[in-house]
């Protein structure tokens, strides 16, 4: 299983970085966790277009699905006169809403549905292509989930936005890899149930007993290198920073 990170800023591009987005490999099959700010771009770096195979979006707001219209425009009035087929896309309750009413004038209100098969998440295990793919409630102002995928005795969890949650310990248990978000840096922003900081996913990580701390969604204004000092501090396994284009094989 390769994890690639297409993005990973919080809240807006940064200089290096589109907003969150990444790609997870297996068995020639392509999942995306999320299409933030500038991720469609970045994105063809390391996949074409038509060669996803699923979208799962960890919730509405627009640092993580807002390059979902863009990519509808993609696969919809495809280069070649074509309209690509339509893909599993999995997000919170009202995603297509969100994403028709993002572009506003879209021909009908149904086209999206041509070129993305909508599907609700909730929380469970299933199967899709050769992964196994748990989601969970994550703690945030809007519907979020947390995903869990396993291929080959190998996992990777992904946070999404979280603010301090049992839920996520629980979904991170005993994973290889543990992409999570640190938007807040200690002793700074003390907003609940909103995001992590650095000490927090730490001890999140700590907690569930993960093998390696990749800290992602850390926004132009946070300074990563003390939310990776903070983190280091409680964990005690490797931690590191998120950057774009970035590969781990697990």
């Amino acid at each position: 299983m390769k994890l690639t990170v297409v993005g990973c800023s919080g809240s807006f591009p940064s200089a290096e970085s589109a907003c969150s987005s990444y790609l997870v490999e297996a068995d020639g099959f392509r999942l995306l966790l999320d299409l933030g700010n500038g991720a469609l771009g970045e994105l063809q770096r390391h996949c074409g277009l038509y060669d996803l195979d699923s979208v799962f979006l960890s919730h509405l707001h627009p640092d993580h699905c807002i390059d979902m219209c863009a990519y509808f425009v993609a696969r919809y009035y495809r280069h070649d006169g074509g309209r690509a087929e339509a893909i599993p896309v999995y997000g919170p309750e009202g995603t297509e809403r969100r994403l028709v009413r993002a572009y506003d004038d879209v021909p009908d209100e149904k086209c999206m549905q041509e070129v993305f098969d909508f599907r609700t998440l909730t929380p469970g295990t299933f199967t899709l292509g050769p992964f196994t793919i748990r989601t969970a409630r994550v703690c945030h102002p809007v519907e979020a989930f947390g995903f869990r995928i396993e291929h080959g005795g190998r996992s990777l969890v992904y946070s999404g936005d979280t603010g301090p949650c049992e839920a996520l310990v629980d979904l991170a248990r005993g994973a290889d890899l543990f992409l999570c978000e640190a938007a807040f840096t200690h002793g700074k922003e003390d907003i609940p149930e909103l995001h992590l900081n650095g000490r927090q996913a730490g001890e999140h990580a700590r907690r569930a007993g993960v093998g390696t701390l990749v800290l992602t969604h850390i926004p132009p204004w946070t300074d990563p290198q003390i939310n990776q000092r903070d983190a280091q501090a409680v964990f005690g396994g490797p931690v590191e920073l998120a950057k774009a284009g970035a590969v781990y094989e697990l």
